[in-house]
């Protein structure tokens, strides 16, 4: 291999046309420094999209700050080797494909397994998470029903309806870790999806829903203004609320290492009360989030216990509204009067404590300062979104919503950057349906597509730089998301049915979110914030 001396170069190597390292300085020691790409040699093998000069003056327009940030940046603009040199099917068409590769069956386990046996197959939602998991399934189940999956909605309602016969309740998910306690209550949203007109297995799903709801009321009789019991918050005027909880105060089994680490931290309290609160968190799905944290930045310091949650009372509300609905419809009086009663009961008293009045917004209430939490987060949308809000509300949260949550690439999960992955600058599939169908039920319909636009956007972007779905996104970068326990995942059910249907209620939003956002010029704030 011939090499150019520095003496010798004017005369031998006049006509030698530049390496990467000297057509793209800067980037290229950047991108190598960073080791973005495993391989050094990957980037250096690298088409660039278009001219050299026109990539460097964005660039340094760009000041891309973050490993992230640099990737993007770099496949926005180059072909890498490996990475983005392959065409990738339209982003509708790739979902569909994902449904065979994230079923799965259960229906036996070996002796010692941690799996629970389920009687028909499944989506899971992808990466570390292998088996059913309860609230994520509602929103992978909106993308099966797009699809035209109706055998599969059909088999998870029979494996939740097993579980609820067999354990009481949805556990967390389907391992035995899981049992001591349960998820956002969508079982009763999930079988609006069902297309089953038999009457036997709708009697049937009535039933389990009507047990699921007394495992949430189980402490019912034991709470009191004073001190409340497992599920149940006795509110100062005697109404009843719920609040997230674990029957146990011990590690949890997935992150033992991790609770212990915690708990250690806070050296004032008992272990065992930090253990639960972990633990309640985790039932809460915001796993974890400053909505939980005394300090939002300590989560030693989390509290979810004392946190009575405006988006589980909301489900809670709808639980029992669709219960009386059934009851009606099967002719049992007793249970319609009992459920009416109840949730009427429980709106007066969301109403009354959880909607902060001097803020205009739905909040949770901190039920031992009698107050209603600081923390803005995507949650006070519940209400609108199962239908509980008045129409003034319902104005006062989308003018909220729109100064307040709305990033450029879809709604924030809260205001601050805790490094908690429920919080800013992530946002989440679950949560952007939830708002964009709450704004469209009250009639904010451009903002309910604003968010959407958004969001499809964001997810469309990543696919084109990463081929991949992923649990959750930074929407104020237009990245892929970070924080929380685990690196993050990808699959990933429930992304797959929020997009799915997201674009089937807004046709139009599918060609223009091939591109929107996905250029350099388009892209902005890629510098991270502090």
């Amino acid at each position: 291999m011939f090499l150019c001396a520095p003496v010798l170069a004017a005369l031998l190597c006049a006509n030698a046309p530049p390496s990467p390292a000297d057509q793209f300085g800067d980037l290229f020691a950047a991108v190598q420094k960073e080791h973005v790409f495993a391989d050094g040699k990957t980037f250096a093998d690298a088409v660039p999209k278009r001219a050299p000069d026109a990539i460097m003056a964005d660039y340094e327009r760009a000041a891309p700050g973050s490993s992230a940030a640099l990737r993007a940046f770099v496949l926005d603009n180059f072909v890498v080797p490996g990475v983005n040199d392959r065409p990738l099917p339209p982003l509708r068409e790739h979902i569909r494909a994902l449904w065979p590769q994230l079923e799965r069956r259960t229906p036996n386990v070996p002796p010692g397994s941690s799996a629970i046996t389920l009687p028909a197959p499944y989506v899971v939602p992808g990466g570390r998470f292998r088996e059913i998991y309860y609230w994520d399934s509602y929103f992978t189940m909106l993308g099966l029903v797009a699809d035209g999956r109706d055998d599969l909605v059909e088999g998870m309602l029979e494996d939740f309806s097993s579980l609820i016969e067999r354990f009481g309740h949805i556990p967390n998910g389907t391992r035995t870790y899981y049992l001591s306690r349960s998820q956002p209550p969508f079982f009763a949203l999930m079988l609006d999806l069902s297309r089953a007109t038999d009457g036997t297995i709708r009697a049937r799903r009535l039933a389990a829903l009507r047990k699921e709801h007394n495992y949430w009321m189980a402490g019912e009789v034991c709470a009191t203004t004073a001190e409340a019991c497992k599920r149940v918050v006795r509110m100062p005027d005697g109404s009843v609320l719920n609040r997230y909880w674990d029957d146990r105060d011990t590690p949890r089994d997935e992150s033992f290492a991790e609770d212990q680490a915690t708990a250690a931290k806070a050296s004032t309290r008992p272990t065992g009360e930090v253990f639960r609160n972990l633990r309640a968190g985790a039932e809460s799905g915001w796993d974890f989030s400053s909505r939980w944290l005394s300090d939002p930045h300590d989560l030693s310091t989390i509290h979810a216990t004392d946190v009575v949650p405006v988006d589980l009372n909301a489900l809670i509300w709808a639980m029992e509204k669709r219960i009386e609905k059934g009851c009606r419809q099967a002719g049992d009086q007793p249970c319609t009067r009992e459920f009416g009663q109840r949730a009427t009961a429980r709106k007066a008293a969301v109403q009354r404590f959880l909607w902060h009045a001097k803020q205009n917004r739905f909040a949770d209430w901190i039920a031992p300062s009698s107050r209603p939490s600081k923390v803005v987060s995507s949650a006070s949308l519940f209400p609108l979104f199962v239908g509980m809000a008045t129409p003034a509300q319902a104005g006062a949260m989308a003018k909220a919503t729109r100064s307040t949550l709305v990033a450029d690439g879809g709604l924030r999960t809260t205001t601050v950057r805790t490094g908690q992955q429920w919080d800013a600058p992530n946002g989440w599939a679950p949560l952007q349906w939830v708002a964009v169908e709450g704004l469209r039920r009250y009639g904010h319909n451009a903002l309910a597509q604003d968010i959407a636009a958004r969001w499809i956007g964001t997810v469309n972007c990543t696919y084109l730089e990463t081929g991949k779905m992923l649990e959750k996104y930074d929407v104020e970068e237009r990245l892929p998301g970070g924080g929380g326990e685990y690196p993050l995942q990808d699959g990933f059910g429930w992304t797959n049915g929020v997009t799915a249907a997201l674009l089937d209620r807004y046709p139009t939003l599918g060609p223009a979110a091939t591109f929107q956002g996905c250029s350099p010029a388009d892209r902005s704030g890629t510098t991270p914030r502090p």
